[in-house]
């Protein structure tokens, strides 16, 4: 079994091969030179967390190879060739070899990403007390980013070119809580325009807004998405649609190939198999142990309910589902004043819920709103807006037809 890219998805599959009974050769390929570590907080400029270290990979028997990144696939041959020229035979492959950072189209200025340990600790170095730092970009990692920096100290602006914050996966209410929140701690937020170019001045950086507008800054970060590492794939001839196309076990249309994680689009069975390509801490995981079973044989999709979550200042934020489905709205409101908002679908199925509060005050709202929506459940609107009905209670809500 070998898998190409050891971050969250490819590490998690190895161990669950193991744990899943496969006791032949599991080799482990990374690109990055150290061992496996958690990306979430590479936004918060802080200390990195390992994912495991070299020890327990030998302990579980994994091969892991540092530092080497795929560079050719056979699929014929059951191949995969490393940048050094190594060949690794495989009886099946998985391929985690995640997405990259989107770059803006124009240069003018260095301008830092965020996707790498190396991304993060040069960013790391520039953020000081009085330095004036912009974000290109208001989602989650541009946000994550302007949190961290306005801790440090830095005089922030974050530059959004749609109407508002997080307007991908975020309902407008609740991104609307975590924008005041930045506004509280000064940071300065604008939407609804563009970047036009940067350029080089005497005292820092230079940014021409649509708008014709400009922004002075010390250091610029672009937070404008990521796309997925499929270089290798479309070079196999692998099926590409934005992200490597999968099936709901996680299989590309190579024979005993498989992908899963940030680099892959699959359907999902709660959403009409809609294609779906997440970004997602827990999706990683969750995708690395499906893969794992499908490797070895098991036919049994992956219906994993979507769960995104970001650390602002002092907010968090969780999403669970997917608010574009929604087609209505209910809004609970707790006594302690914190919104819960829910999206139904036509018919009164709940596919969606989201808030945003102080710690994680919100977490098991919308823990119990995620098993509502894997149920399919269809709760009552006024049973959901009522805070004084306890949402445990709610589970015992007819499924939708």
């Amino acid at each position: 079994m070998v898998i190409a890219g050891a971050g969250e998805c490819g590490t998690r599959a190895a161990f669950a091969l193991r744990e899943q009974g496969w006791d032949g050769p599991v080799i482990l390929a990374g690109a990055e030179p150290s061992p496996p570590y958690e990306r979430p907080p590479l936004s918060k400029t802080g200390e990195l967390k390992p994912i495991c270290d070299p020890a327990t990979l030998r302990e579980a028997d994994i091969t892991f190879l540092p530092g080497a990144e795929a560079a050719g696939l056979d699929t014929a041959a059951h191949v995969l060739e490393l940048a050094g020229g190594r060949r690794l035979p495989y009886r099946s492959l998985l391929l985690a070899t995640g997405a990259r950072a989107r770059r803006l189209p124009f240069g003018g200025a260095p301008v830092h990403v965020l996707r790498t340990r190396a991304d993060s600790a040069l960013l790391r170095e520039q953020l000081r007390p009085g330095r004036r730092v912009a974000v290109i970009g208001g989602g989650f990692i541009g946000l994550e980013l302007a949190s961290s920096a306005a801790a440090l100290g830095c005089a922030v602006t974050v530059i959004e070119l749609g109407p508002r914050l997080m307007g991908r996966a975020v309902p407008a209410r609740v991104a609307a809580v975590m924008a005041q929140r930045h506004v509280a701690a000064g940071v300065d937020i604008r939407c609804g325009t563009g970047v036009t170019g940067l350029a080089r001045t005497a005292s820092g950086v230079m940014i021409t807004l649509a708008e014709g507008g400009t922004v002075e800054a010390d250091v610029v970060v672009a937070g404008v998405g990521a796309a997925p590492e499929t270089s290798l794939a479309e070079a196999a001839g692998i099926e590409v649609a934005d992200g490597i196309v999968v099936d709901a076990r996680f299989a590309t249309s190579a024979p005993d190939v498989f992908a899963a994680g940030d680099c892959c689009r699959y359907p999902h069975p709660l959403y009409d198999d809609r294609p779906l390509r997440l970004e997602s801490w827990r999706a990683a995981q969750e995708h690395g142990t499906a893969a794992a079973r499908a490797m070895l044989g098991g036919t049994e999709p992956y219906a994993g309910v979507p769960w995104f979550w970001t650390d602002q200042h002092d907010y968090t934020l969780q999403v669970a589902g997917l608010a574009d489905t929604a087609s209505c709205e209910v809004v609970r409101v707790r006594p302690d004043g914190t919104e819960i908002w829910f999206g139904l679908a036509d018919g009164g199925r709940l596919v969606a819920a989201a808030a945003a509060g102080p710690g994680n005050s919100v977490a098991r709202d919308i823990k119990l709103a995620e098993m509502l929506i894997a149920r399919r459940a269809a709760p009552d609107p006024a049973a959901l807006a009522d805070p004084g009905v306890a949402l445990k209670s709610v589970l015992r809500s007819p499924v939708a037809g």
